[in-house]
């Protein structure tokens, strides 16, 4: 690598010390693919199901869901430094992780949450779209950044109580693409309770997408 690169390259967001965005070491630790998750929402799981409870007992709308880390330190700093302080770089390497995880089809339609117009406005870019972008760069698969529209303006999930947060996102969103026949990825930083993917996940269906996977940087414990 040339000596200006080196020099310039940003600093691992992990550990401040290899050369970033993510360091292969701090890749290893905190980015592990061998967790035993949910087969459905990934949620952690610490016994032998392959299923969580509440999945079980009320599945989403979405088939599936892929999760690269636990939303715990220092990742949940990673996904604030994308969004925050616009460490673009850290999409790049998160849609890089998630290629390697997820192995998709050219005809995969990846579909970035969107956010509204008001917050978009506000940070300057989409960070689920950043993701997006570099997953289909890494996989092959399709960018469908406007098949799903944001309508309404809702107050951040993170503030609200779990039993509020499927009442908050109801009705935000529309279609606005052909998803009929569809494998649909669903591209998010964080998934916690899961009201958006499944709001997300339950629109494509109903438009006719044959499978919807939610795919997220990291998902609460």
């Amino acid at each position: 690598m040339p000596f200006f690169n080196r020099l310039f390259r940003p600093a691992c967001a992990a550990c401040s010390l290899a050369p970033g965005p993510i360091c292969a070491g701090c890749e290893a630790d905190f980015f592990p693919a061998g967790l035993r998750r949910c087969g459905v929402c990934a949620i952690r799981l610490h016994g032998g199901d392959l299923v969580c409870g509440r999945c079980l007992a009320s599945p989403p709308g979405f088939h599936r869901a892929t999760a690269l880390a636990d939303y715990a330190p220092p990742v949940d700093a990673m996904v604030m430094a994308l969004k925050f302080r616009a460490r673009l770089e850290l999409a790049s390497a998160f849609g890089g992780l998630m290629a390697q995880r997820v192995a998709v089809t050219a005809e995969a339609l990846v579909v970035p949450v969107p956010l509204a117009f008001e917050r978009l406005s506000e940070r300057g870019f989409n960070q689920s779209l950043q993701i997006a972008r570099a997953f289909c760069r890494a996989s092959g698969a399709r960018l469908g950044a406007g098949v799903v529209r944001r309508i309404r303006h809702c107050p951040p999930q993170q503030t609200l109580a779990l039993d509020e947060r499927h009442r908050n996102i109801r009705g935000a969103f529309e279609m606005a693409g052909d998803v009929r026949g569809c494998d649909v990825l669903v591209v998010d930083d964080v998934m916690t309770s899961g009201s958006t993917m499944d709001e997300i996940a339950r629109l494509l269906v109903s438009a006719g997408a044959a499978h919807v996977h939610a795919l997220v940087v990291a998902r609460t414990p």
